[in-house]
């Protein structure tokens, strides 16, 4: 960025100044935590917006480089991957996980939650991204509910409707 009088600012710009790839920015468009104005086919950043998301004016130096304590974000990234899981078992085990967001999902951290769901691998992935918190909530209910003696998954029985 070859000026710091610009008002807007390119998703790539704002990616080359925060250290992130172009796709990162766009996801923070798309989900709201980074306003944009959409300018033909591209975004367009308005410095405001930008110092809105590092919380930092541009220009100024970060609180933590300057001896400032301030607040972390923490997001956690996490996939879980179980194997052997029947189409009714998955569809019970992912109705059981969304629902158990649901109640939180206004927050501005909210967790954000993909299922995937292979039939012909009878796999069942979980994407898990939000705060470090709410994440090991839902991997602690994933693992009260897949752990031994709970016959969510059963073991037998239905691999032989797979083929």
């Amino acid at each position: 960025m070859e000026s710091d009088e610009r008002e807007l600012y390119s998703v790539g710009e704002v990616a080359e100044r925060l250290g992130l790839h172009v796709r990162t920015v766009r996801n923070y468009v798309r989900d709201g935590r980074l306003k944009a104005v959409r300018i033909g086919k591209q975004y367009r950043i308005s410095r405001a917006d930008f110092e809105a998301l590092t919380s930092t004016p541009d220009g100024e130096e970060e609180p933590a480089a300057a001896g400032i304590p301030h607040g972390r974000h923490v997001e956690v990234s996490s996939i879980v991957q179980i194997e052997s899981v029947s189409p009714e078992s998955a569809s019970r085990l992912s109705t059981l996980v969304t629902a158990s967001v649901q109640a939180v999902r206004d927050t501005p951290d909210a967790l954000r939650i993909q299922l995937v769901y292979d039939r012909e691998r009878a796999r069942l992935k979980i994407v898990i991204l939000g705060g470090a918190a709410d994440t090991a909530a839902v991997l602690n209910l994933l693992d009260d509910v897949l752990g031994p003696g709970n016959d969510l998954l059963p073991s037998e029985g239905w691999e032989s409707d797979r083929a």
